[in-house]
């Protein structure tokens, strides 16, 4: 007697057997829940504190949590019954994410939901505890050893007539040049520098100058497109 069991046999077998996920423990599901949120709501704390961009968003911050959760309960789902995880598979294979990532690190954050949810969802809670945790300790010490210069982008709208004197006060200033825009009434300059405080006295001292008109600074993080 062949006692091989091919694919088309297991798969008979899971397909008359689809009750299988009613024996699931309720203590196993809220565990898996609970353990999932806690993990969400620690990357949730992580990646507000670790935070460098220009404005935060609470909602992308959030969406961490709910996918850590979402995603435990697809791994609880898909692992009861082999149908539930091809049925999965091709349900999530039309879902199309259309949001730009800017930051490469919300990218290691989405991964680390993901993998947080897997994990709880597998009952791998050790796993999912202990690497959340070196993982946030290691976020933690990165965003610490950051350098502290900061990039700004500092606009300055001036007429012909301040073009000398603007010279002479942007030399004592390290910058590069990102834009000049030349209009008949007046001329725009972009350009990039580095702080490591907030003396901001310099802009200031660009404003007094005659012939300039207004003088704006901004942070800067993001990709500069030439």
């Amino acid at each position: 007697m062949d006692d091989t069991i091919n694919f088309q046999d297991l798969f008979k077998k899971s397909a008359l057997h689809l009750d299988a996920f009613r024996t699931v423990s309720y203590i196993d599901v809220l565990l898996g829940l609970i353990t999932s949120l806690g993990v969400g709501l620690f990357i949730f704390y992580i990646y507000r504190k670790t935070f460098r961009g220009v404005v935060y968003s609470y909602n992308y911050n959030a969406a961490f949590v709910l996918m850590c959760m979402i995603t435990s309960m697809i791994i609880m789902t898909i692992s009861s019954n082999i149908v539930l995880s091809l049925g999965m598979v091709g349900a999530l294979s039309i879902v199309r994410f259309r949001t730009a990532v800017k930051d490469p690190l919300d990218i290691v954050y989405m991964f680390w939901s993901i993998a947080g949810g897997i994990a709880t969802g597998a009952k791998l809670y050790p796993v999912a505890l202990i690497g959340s945790l070196v993982i946030g300790l290691v976020l933690l010490w990165l965003s610490r050893r950051k350098v502290r210069e900061q990039p700004y982008l500092l606009i300055i709208r001036h007429s012909e007539d301040a073009t000398t004197e603007l010279r002479v006060r942007m030399r004592k200033i390290e910058h590069t040049l990102r834009s000049k825009t030349i209009r008949k009434d007046f001329v725009e300059l972009t350009v990039e520098l580095r702080m490591r405080d907030n003396n901001t006295s310099f802009v200031h001292d660009i404003s007094s100058i005659e012939g300039v008109m207004d003088v704006s600074l901004i942070n800067y993080t993001g990709d500069y497109a030439q």
